[in-house]
């Protein structure tokens, strides 16, 4: 009876904090955002590093790795595409993008899919297995899933930067231009 209550209140716990995070993640993918000159340097390296952890954790799978380099790849390809459909707006406070709705949701659709999956799979279908990082990266699905999204993310975050650059750089040409006259 212990572990069953122990097993619910981490579903509990675990399941709001997913809930939270899949909120989260729905208003940066859908909804306007104010370009911070801090965010995407943090998105870059966070993901770039966890990428890295993957492949280390899939490394006992050789063939997992191929799948995760591919999808990540896939998820720049796919960053590519958001960058072009996203709309920017440097005003004269801030600097905004709103990103493209519509691969914004496929994105989230994906991530809640997967999530809902290993949720299924860990406590319905075989709660009786050991789990380790192993096993984790023993997935395939996993693997593709998260290279996809780490791929977008690293990409996006890579677009965003350039994009403030410049921004900048034509506006100190500007201030340039104006001193000079």
């Amino acid at each position: 009876m212990h572990a069953a209550l122990a097993s619910t209140l981490t579903l509990l716990v675990l399941g709001s904090l997913i809930t939270w995070r899949v909120y989260a993640r729905f208003r940066k993918l859908v909804g306007r955002q104010r370009l911070s000159r801090y965010r995407a340097p943090i998105t870059l390296s966070v993901y770039s590093l966890l990428s890295l952890l993957v492949a280390y954790a899939a490394f006992e799978h050789p063939v997992r790795v191929l799948w995760l380099a591919a999808s990540l790849l896939a998820g720049l390809a796919l960053s590519i595409v958001g960058i072009r459909r996203t709309t920017f707006e440097a005003t004269p406070g801030a600097l905004f993008y709103t990103p493209n709705a519509h691969l914004g949701v496929v994105l989230l659709a994906l991530f809640v899919a997967r999530i809902a999956y290993r949720l299924v799979e860990v406590y319905f279908l075989a709660p009786s297995l050991p789990r380790g990082t192993t096993e984790f990266m023993g997935s395939p699905t996993t693997v593709v899933a998260f290279g996809l999204l780490a791929g977008y993310f690293i990409g996006y975050a890579i677009g965003l930067t350039r994009w403030r650059a410049s921004v900048l750089r034509a506006k100190r040409l500007r201030e340039a231009a104006r001193s000079d006259a």
